[in-house]
């Protein structure tokens, strides 16, 4: 899933209070809610891969990868052009539906990986874009890489984010890229652990957090 864009910002927090509004709980993990952020618009990305992704993965030798929250399948399209077998999963159906009419080489999935786990050491790469990971189900990704393969993890410096920037989400509630790290343990080796400049757009985030680890053959 790539960044934000202004207008899309807005439409996540309007969708949050409108939960709050009627009582319910804002919950960025559910399928109502990315459902509806989907069906606002059109097309929600620009359809351009993570600059992440691209800087870090270009020259590994492509495998089984798995993009975790492919919203409309950039970075999952990107992939399969470099040779990946790419497997595309997210919780939105329509986000899923855009995917699929874009590229027939990837394998799209419409689920909830908090649900149904990956295979565990199933994919030479697992790779997570400004996706919500939930702190209970963070090993479900850790799990998923096989020996000598990569985790890459990408997401919002939360110091860049005002209190209350979208009402009803406690940051605690998730791992971010460094806490991620923390958590491979022995077996692993990180390669990337930093707070990285991002290029300037319509967001109010200046910075982002990116993980990048391998997992040892055995």
């Amino acid at each position: 899933m790539t960044a934000f864009d202004a207008a899309t910002e807005a439409r996540v927090s309007d969708l949050v209070l409108g939960d709050r509004r009627h009582g319910l709980p804002a919950d960025v993990t559910d399928a109502r809610f990315w459902d509806e952020m989907y069906d606002s618009r059109e097309q929600i990305f620009s359809g351009n891969p993570n600059p992440v992704l691209v800087t870090e993965i270009s020259g590994l030798t492509p495998g089984r990868a798995l993009d975790v929250g492919c919203g409309e399948g950039a970075d999952a399209v990107w992939l399969a052009g470099q040779g990946w077998q790419v497997t595309g999963v997210d919780i939105a159906r329509t986000a899923i539906d855009r995917a699929a009419r874009r590229d027939s080489r990837v394998t799209w999935v419409h689920a909830d990986w908090t649900v149904t786990p990956p295979h565990a050491e199933a994919f030479d790469l697992v790779t997570v874009h400004f996706v919500p990971i939930p702190r209970r189900h963070a090993r479900n990704l850790i799990d998923a890489v096989a020996p000598g393969g990569t985790l890459l993890v990408t997401g919002h410096d939360l110091s860049d984010l005002p209190a209350g920037h979208i009402p009803g989400f406690d940051p605690a509630d998730y791992v971010e890229p460094a806490a991620l790290a923390e958590q491979l343990g022995d077996g692993w080796t990180v390669l990337v652990d930093e707070k990285r400049r991002r290029a300037p757009d319509a967001t109010p985030h200046t910075h982002d957090r990116v993980l990048r680890a391998t997992r040892d053959p055995i």
